[in-house]
């Protein structure tokens, strides 16, 4: 059964027709182990690749050797990426429905045209960063503040190449969220060093990044 409705499947292919540039590649991470939302979120990746002649998706095992290359180790994973100059620093992990879709959408848009559309201040200073740093977000379905707050991690990983941006779907990885002591999202996460809770602006979340990157650079070696 098809999860986007036809209106939504016209709307968007009306959109990617106007707005896409290149190329986009979704890898999607599944197991045949217990994998609740693996097989809707296939579904999700299969329904976004028929809008578009430039969407391509593909369905692989987080056994497979691409998995283990990119350390991903969860399913249901997702990665967004320029299709033949792949690197996985957009990924879902967790099925990016509910709010997250169109924060999936936008990242497609973004990808394609390899336009971060951040601020040239904020471009100036993630340029900083010149080591690997991750964000994690740590979202639920229902919550209309989360994709601000992934979108804006997802666009800084495509600004910088150190940058990794994971948006964390909580209510699936239960045990990760109370790892980190989550009680409200977003719940953002950086470097395991830095966190805070909200969708803040550009300006102010590029902050917490480089204060976990200046962190980072006073540790200890």
């Amino acid at each position: 059964m098809p999860l986007l409705k036809d209106k939504d499947k016209k709307y968007l292919e009306e959109e990617f027709k106007k707005n896409l540039k290149n190329p986009v590649k979704l890898y999607v991470f599944t197991t045949d182990d217990e994998c609740q939302y693996c097989e809707q979120t296939v579904e999700i990746a299969k329904e976004l690749e028929e809008t578009s002649d430039l969407i391509e998706a593909e369905q692989l095992d987080i056994s497979s050797e691409k998995a283990k290359r990119w350390g991903i180790d969860k399913a249901p994973t997702t990665v967004v990426t320029a299709k033949g100059n792949e690197n996985p620093r957009i990924k879902y992990i967790g099925i990016p429905m509910g709010y997250e879709f169109s924060s999936l959408v936008e990242d497609i848009r973004r990808v394609s045209r390899n336009d971060p559309e951040l601020d040239p201040s904020v471009k100036e200073k993630l340029d900083e960063v010149d080591k690997p740093v991750k964000i994690q977000i740590f979202v639920t379905p229902t919550c209309p503040y989360c994709p601000k707050a992934v979108g804006t991690a997802h666009k800084f990983a495509i600004a910088n190449s150190n940058i990794t941006g994971e948006m964390i779907e909580a209510i699936e990885f239960p045990a990760w969220a109370d790892e980190w002591g989550v009680s409200s999202v977003p719940h953002i996460v950086i470097n395991g060093d830095v966190q805070f809770v909200g969708a803040y602006p550009d300006e102010n979340f590029v902050d917490y990044v480089l204060e976990a990157y200046r962190k980072m650079e006073k540790a200890p070696s």
